[in-house]
């Protein structure tokens, strides 16, 4: 199993501790954290995408690199 970057488990802490602050809000300052939490969402799932993207060329795909893999998903 592979080790999973710091930078995806900050992502996620960070995902995680703005979904816990939309608790007892209401009206505007519901809204606005709730888009904080939607971008910090949006920002782990991009990195996870993008990671596993990576992993699976790199299990699979050993020589190849990303652009060839792109191309070959066309």
């Amino acid at each position: 199993m592979a080790d999973i970057p710091d930078e995806l488990i900050k992502l996620e802490r960070s995902a995680v501790e703005a979904h816990a602050k939309l608790t007892g809000l209401d009206g505007d300052a519901y809204d606005v954290q709730w888009k904080v939490w939607r971008s910090a969402a949006e920002d782990i799932q991009t990195a996870v995408t993008a990671y596993a993207a990576r992993e699976v060329a790199t299990v699979f795909w050993p020589s190849l690199s990303m652009p060839t893999l792109l191309v070959m998903r066309v």
